[in-house]
């Protein structure tokens, strides 16, 4: 999906990678990624954010809530998104400051006076005995929590497994109710996915939930509430800021942009956001018709996946398709016209959208690519735990 991207905009990190696992020092399964580009990325994001009046929240998922990428990052963007409480562990012990925790993931109810203690901005609840848990840890700590409803989306425009949210006809008498507790605050409200890039085009959109959040908005401070928030998640990214801008939302969640990996990435090279992560593994065995079969473990059913490319004979092979119900011990590439471009052992090389959190892989942080100096700084596991 993002190769040829990738070898148009950096192709440091390609030979980088390479050479790491040419030498040994990276096993297949793994993804490089280009700690410089990633955050010279979020200084991109955070200056137009700025520029547009919109604060940012980061996500770490898709970068396997690595620790020295999550410093890197809040240089520029101090304030984070976690999407589940292992996620909030890690970006807390790493020195991020919570901007919101409970979206995607609801916080456990016996988890909420440990990370209430941090502090939070706000924290997302999906419905009201989730706001009358946070209202009692909070209460009990001494503070008034500022919460951000979650509004349930509108059909066809929630993927599943993402279920739940506050419906928008029952908004007011949620209010209401809300209003009752004296360990929160009404500050905002959020959805998601907010925006979609196009399938053809790549350009990002408003979905039908960023509509029905505006809308929540407004019946929220016909209430009495005023400054509220409106954060507007999915495919943040430079070429995205002005919409959210231009709709009035009050916050983006940059995740994908910080690795120069959104779908418009794929289809426009000259996105500001720069490519920085290479998926690298290695053939295992070449099969009797002829097809190299490579290593799996970090491949993501979402992926888009189209070519693999052989740094030792130069050559690109497509990538077969496999059922997502399938383990992937192994994926398979296409039969290369000559059986000597490929032996086992070859790297292989690959770019593509991903979730590194949901993956087994190994994560190599690499850095110096820009002064023509790479060096490996560590490696680590997909959530994060150095190797």
């Amino acid at each position: 999906m993002f190769l040829d991207t990738l070898l148009t905009r950096n192709p440091g990190l390609v030979d980088a990678a390479a050479a790491l696992h040419r030498n040994g020092e990276i096993p297949p399964d793994t993804y490089a990624v280009d700690l410089d580009a990633v955050e010279a990325n979020a200084a991109l994001l955070a200056a137009e954010a700025e520029r547009l009046g919109v604060s940012l929240w980061f996500v770490v998922k898709q970068l396997g809530r690595n620790p020295e990428l999550i410093r890197a990052i809040a240089r520029h963007i101090p304030r984070s998104a976690a999407i589940d409480p292992a996620e909030a562990r890690t970006l807390h012990a790493a020195g991020a400051r919570p901007g919101n925790l409970g979206h995607l993931v609801q916080i456990p109810r016996r988890a909420l006076p440990e990370m209430l203690a941090w502090r939070p901005e706000t924290v997302t609840v999906f419905d009201l005995a989730n706001a009358r848990a946070v209202s009692e840890a909070a209460h009990a700590l001494g503070f008034v929590q500022d919460v951000l409803i979650r509004l349930e989306g509108v059909d066809g425009a929630v993927y599943p497994g993402q279920e739940g949210g506050v419906p928008l006809d029952r908004l007011d008498a949620f209010a209401k109710d809300a209003e009752a507790l004296d360990g929160i605050r009404i500050a905002g409200v959020t959805a998601f996915p907010c925006v979609l890039c196009d399938p053809t085009t790549g350009v990002p959109a408003a979905t039908p939930n960023f509509g029905l959040a505006i809308e929540a908005r407004e019946l929220l401070a016909a209430r009495g509430h005023h400054g509220l928030k409106l954060s507007a998640p999915s495919a943040t990214s430079m070429a995205s800021l002005p919409l959210l801008a231009e709709l009035g939302a009050t916050h983006g969640e940059p995740g994908h942009a910080l690795t120069g990996t959104t779908p418009l990435h794929a289809l426009d090279p000259g996105q500001p956001e720069k490519p920085a992560y290479v998926y690298v593994s290695e053939v295992a065995h070449v099969l009797d018709d002829g097809r190299p079969a490579i290593y799996g473990g970090g491949f993501y059913n979402r992926s888009h996946i189209r070519s693999a490319l052989l740094p030792r004979t130069g050559i690109r092979l497509g990538v077969q398709t496999a059922p997502a119900e399938n383990i992937d011990y192994y994926r398979l590439l296409d039969t290369p016209t000559r059986a000597a471009d490929v032996r086992v052992g070859d790297t292989a090389l690959l770019a593509f959208r991903t979730q590194i959190f949901v993956t087994r892989s190994t994560v190599a942080v690499v850095s110096g690519l820009a002064s023509g100096s790479p060096r490996l700084n560590g490696l680590y596991d997909a959530h994060g735990r150095a190797l």
